[in-house]
């Protein structure tokens, strides 16, 4: 992975430091640029990582990497709904944001933050060239639509799930046998209207759950309070 990483002494025995690692020793430390920027190209995630990456870039703008940053920000977009994408484009210099490949991150983010799956998935189509570089952005995306729509419907048309996620024909006929299955998702078939899905009810679907929950407020939380107000 890169430069290979210092190495501590353990009980006589050499053990590598993992990226995260690397973050908590040497955060500041600029030989530590090769493990972070390979880190990003790697399948897994670290929030902190890249965020550390970003702050090198901050003391050295000469070595910042538009790939690699552009590849950051489309792994921050598939941890939505985290803070991940707003974090990292807050210690982006603002002369990089104006690049096109960030310009279009910046209205997708837009786009899903609102709730616009519609706009987000027409913009994605134009612009694969930029998504396509990190496997499974679809997948986390859609993943994120539905987790929007669970917080918003108790009831949603088929023809809304299909758009929020993309997916039409063969293909959401088998998403839906899927999270009928695994995910206690429910068919309907209403007059007119086609085929109703019945989401699993939650505190913030339901506003009957939403009240059980605050009401359900631990005493010994409540009587903490006491001291604070008298």
């Amino acid at each position: 992975m890169g430069r290979e990483p210092a190495k501590p002494q353990q009980q006589g025995q050499e053990t590598d430091y993992t990226v995260d690692q690397l973050v908590a020793f040497n955060r500041y430390n600029p030989d530590i640029f090769p493990d972070l920027e390979n880190s990003v190209n790697e399948q897994t995630y670290s929030l902190e990582s890249n965020l550390c990456l970003l702050r090198l870039y901050q003391f050295e703008p000469e070595k910042l990497s538009s790939q690699i940053v552009t590849r950051m920000l489309v792994k921050a977009l598939m941890a939505m709904p985290g803070p991940d994408f707003s974090l990292c484009l807050f210690l982006i210099p603002e002369r990089v944001q104006m690049e096109d490949q960030f310009k279009t991150l910046i209205v997708l983010s837009h786009y899903l933050e609102t709730g616009r799956f519609r706009q987000f998935w027409d913009e994605a189509a134009k612009n694969r060239h930029i998504l396509d570089t990190v496997p499974g952005f679809e997948q986390a995306i859609q993943g994120y639509a539905v987790h929007v729509l669970s917080l918003t419907y108790q009831k949603v048309p088929r023809t809304v799930l299909a758009e929020a996620i993309n997916i039409e024909g063969l293909a959401l006929d088998k998403f839906l046998e899927h999270q009928v299955a695994n995910s206690g998702w429910v068919i309907e078939k209403s007059q007119g209207r086609g085929q109703l899905i019945v989401l699993p009810r939650n505190e913030y679907n339901d506003p009957i759950l939403k009240k059980n929950t605050a009401e359900s407020v631990p005493l010994e939380n409540i009587t903490r309070i006491f001291p604070i107000l008298s």
